[in-house]
């Protein structure tokens, strides 16, 4: 584990050296205790570990971070820390307004970094003397020290100035796992309340499932996604506050608002079947986006949404339906088999099949590959026979 005497050590020239071996070793989880061991003979054994340890997360954070190999992390200081692509653009919209903006909770720097990076000036505090040392190096090794301003300290006693723009990450796991509540954040969202009549706007990082309708407050939600997958919401007070829901994709950096529209019909499957990216479904934006496409829902507790004519979005994938069967085990075996189909990708929402057995229970054999939906359809638990539409999805 490392501890802040070991992590100033890895800053000395001795340190550097141990990085550098450790580096040159290219390690792995199977190779780990051969390789601490060459290490150990040309160098301390807290330093040793350290500098393998670092050069493992290095490599993990590659896909988060560009300049990993520079910078210095924790595991669970990495696991927490915003990736690169999403602080970066959390950080245009602070640089929009504001000049200063406190990092509450700063951890090992990733958001700190960004909003620097942005031509911003940063105040950032933790509690942790460990995170704020890290952090600190992390300035200087992207060449951002001279904007950032690191402080030990309980952000619970921390007085931003009247006017202050902020930026909350309280903590959302533990030893334990994840910490879903709110009120069980370190420290709790509550938190907040001791800012609010002091910022001129504020910005909280929460976990993606939060039930943000209940929350007490006037905010902006804002869910995330990278690449497809959900990665975090960010919840927006004050003057950075622009929408009451919205759900942004990156990297193509597209957002959908909550703009007012009429509930989206229902239709039986027609020719194509959207799956709006997770982002559009935890922000609620599901009949923004069948506005959009001119499509309806197949069912009104489900998000896939279907239409006639195909329209190109980033916030869904597209397939087009091939068939449509209500769910019978040896029915959907016969047809399959009857168009060649030997390869099957299965999804499923709204349906209680478990798809590794049921493909285990096709058993089927050919040179065609189909996608089944297993799902519902105004109520009739159906399969879809489907092939990705070629102009649909990002």
């Amino acid at each position: 584990m490392l501890t802040l005497e070991t992590f100033h050590a890895l800053l000395t020239p001795e340190g550097q050296a141990a990085l550098a071996a450790a580096a040159a070793l290219d390690a792995d989880e199977t190779t780990l205790l051969p390789a601490l061991t060459k290490l150990r003979r040309r160098f301390p054994a807290p330093l040793a570990a350290a500098a393998l340890e670092t050069t493992l997360l290095r490599r993990r954070a590659r896909s988060k971070f560009r300049q990993a190999d520079a910078l210095y992390f924790t595991r669970e200081a990495l696991e927490q820390a915003s990736g690169e692509l999403v602080a970066r653009h959390r950080a245009q919209r602070f640089r929009a307004q504001a000049d200063t903006v406190y990092d509450l909770c700063c951890g090992i720097g990733g958001d700190a970094l960004a909003l620097a990076a942005a031509g911003l000036q940063v105040v950032g505090y933790d509690h942790d003397p460990l995170r704020v040392a890290i952090a600190r190096a992390n300035a200087a090794a992207l060449g951002l020290a001279q904007r950032v301003t690191f402080v030990v300290g309980d952000v619970r006693a921390v007085v931003p100035p009247s006017g202050a723009w902020l930026f909350f990450d309280p903590a959302r796991r533990d030893e334990h796992g994840r910490r879903r509540a709110p009120a069980a954040y370190q420290p709790p969202l509550a938190t907040i309340e001791r800012w609010l009549d002091r910022a001129a706007g504020l910005a909280v990082k929460v976990a993606p499932g939060i039930d943000y309708e209940t929350l007490p407050y006037p905010v902006e939600v804002e869910i995330v996604s990278l690449g497809g997958e959900v990665k975090e919401a960010c919840l927006w007070w004050g003057a950075l506050r622009r929408h009451g829901r919205s759900a942004t994709l990156l990297p193509a950096g597209v957002m959908l608002t909550d703009e007012p529209v009429p509930p989206p019909p229902l239709s039986v499957p027609q020719r194509y079947l959207y799956e709006p990216d997770g982002a559009v479904i935890r922000a609620h934006l599901i009949a923004q986006l069948a506005q959009r496409l001119g499509a309806a829902q197949i069912d009104p507790s489900l998000a896939f949404l279907t239409a006639a004519h195909l329209t190109p979005t980033p916030f869904a994938r597209a397939w087009e339906i091939i068939e449509v069967m209500p769910f019978n085990l040896k029915q959907l075996r016969a047809r399959l088999r009857h168009l060649g189909v030997g390869h099957v990708v299965i999804k499923k929402r709204g349906s209680p099949i478990d798809p590794q057995a049921l493909e285990r229970q096709l058993r089927l054999e050919g040179p065609a590959t189909l996608t089944l939906v297993l799902t519902r359809a105004q109520g009739e638990h159906v399969v879809l026979l489907c092939r990705e539409a070629q102009a649909g999805g990002a």
